[in-house]
């Protein structure tokens, strides 16, 4: 069975995870919008998941807004902000070049609005420095957007060092943390990251629920405007009946990982440690700051073997990826490897693996010798010499 190494485009469903969307499904299908009693129970498991998503952040149940995913959470903390912009007339907005497509398409919506945008550069360790945010704030900044954790690297930006730079601003501060929330979730507990983007499959949970979490300020939530209307759910940021289902699934599975969290940590560290040494036998580059990397994902470049090569080499053996799953479609070079200076050369060779607590590591060790093995081969081929020299070269 072929290993899957693709956790930061989504993750397995947790068993107990599944076991309890299946049980509200089949005996609390009420509406929470109902007064009857069907509906006052799934109102209830909602309060409760609001609760568990919120606690691992040190968010309140009220400030929890459920939506579809990141996707959309960045797309209402963005866009939503727009129209208070317009009103006071901060038209500035401050993000960086190593942002998901679903925080970068969003801004660009705005300034072809009239909004302008800067984007900032990451050093050749693919951070951002909370010194870059804080030369760049002005006194018309709206929005402050940076990520928690690069969805192609897993390198960490600087959230808590950004957070307080801006203490004494009010600029908003929005963070996508769909690849960190559940996992490294220290820095978004910081009191001045006001907006918060996170996805339930991410974490275990299921597919199709994410939530935006608005911490108020003075008793105020950010000043948003709503994107879709028409049903006054979720504090009239987000209607629509409400997917008691996967909300409640969402719910736990952010549960687990916070009660979980070493435990997962020490498992994925253990998935680190085995993989880069066994990268190690070959010619390649790690991309990006093995100090600020998470400890489940990694992005390696193998030199002479192009992303395509070493995914159609692996397919049987391990599965990874060659960057975003929302891009991949598009086959354009990575924007956050071309940001951090890397060559075109390099960059074509570079795959994302990322893994989880869920990843069998026995498993994993059954089919590395033959992965690795495949990547010799190519690589000596692609570089005119024998397959032959594999026993030597490893």
């Amino acid at each position: 069975m072929t290993v899957y190494l693709d956790d930061n485009a989504t993750t397995r469903i947790d068993p107990r995870v599944l076991e309890l969307m299946v049980r509200v499904m089949e005996h609390d299908y009420g509406n929470a919008g109902s007064s009857h009693a069907y509906g006052q129970r799934a109102k209830e498991i909602i309060h409760a998941a609001r609760d568990q998503v919120g606690s691992v952040v040190a968010a309140r149940r009220h400030e929890v807004v459920f939506t579809s995913g990141a996707t959309e959470s960045n797309n209402l903390a963005i866009l939503g902000a727009a129209p208070y912009g317009l009103k006071t007339g901060k038209r500035h907005i401050i993000s960086t070049q190593i942002e998901h497509k679903a925080v970068l398409e969003p801004v660009e919506v705005l300034r072809q609005r009239g909004f302008e945008i800067t984007l900032l550069p990451p050093d050749g360790s693919g951070r951002v420095s909370s010194e870059q945010i804080s030369d760049a704030l002005r006194d018309d900044t709206l929005l402050v957007s940076v990520m928690h954790v690069n969805n192609e690297t897993g390198v960490r930006q600087p959230i808590a060092d950004i957070a307080e730079r801006l203490a004494s601003s009010d600029t908003l501060l929005h963070v996508d943390a769909a690849q960190g929330f559940g996992k490294v979730s220290q820095d978004l507990r910081h009191p001045r990251v006001d907006m918060i983007s996170v996805s339930g499959h991410k974490v275990h949970g299921p597919q199709g629920i994410g939530a935006l979490i608005l911490r108020r300020k003075h008793n105020a939530t950010p000043p948003l405007a709503p994107l879709l209307y028409g049903g006054g759910q979720e504090l009239g940021f987000r209607p629509g009946t409400l997917p008691t289902a996967l909300i409640a699934g969402f719910g736990l599975a952010a549960e687990l990982a916070e009660q979980e969290a070493q435990q997962r940590r020490a498992h994925c560290l253990q998935i680190s440690q085995l993989l880069r040494e066994a990268l190690g036998s070959l010619d390649t580059i790690i991309l990006g700051s093995e100090a600020d990397t998470v400890p489940n994902a990694l992005n390696v470049s193998i030199l002479d073997v192009s992303s395509d090569q070493a995914i159609e080499a692996l397919q049987d053996l391990i599965a990874v990826s060659d960057g975003s799953a929302c891009t991949t479609v598009c086959a354009t070079p990575s924007h956050v490897l071309s940001a951090m200076g890397i060559s075109a050369q390099v960059a074509d060779c570079a795959i994302r693996m990322s893994w989880s607590h869920l990843t069998d590591v026995a498993a994993l060790r059954a089919v590395l010798p033959q992965a690795i093995a495949q990547l010799h081969r190519l690589q000596n081929l692609n570089r005119g010499q024998s397959p032959a020299r594999l026993s030597t070269d490893r």
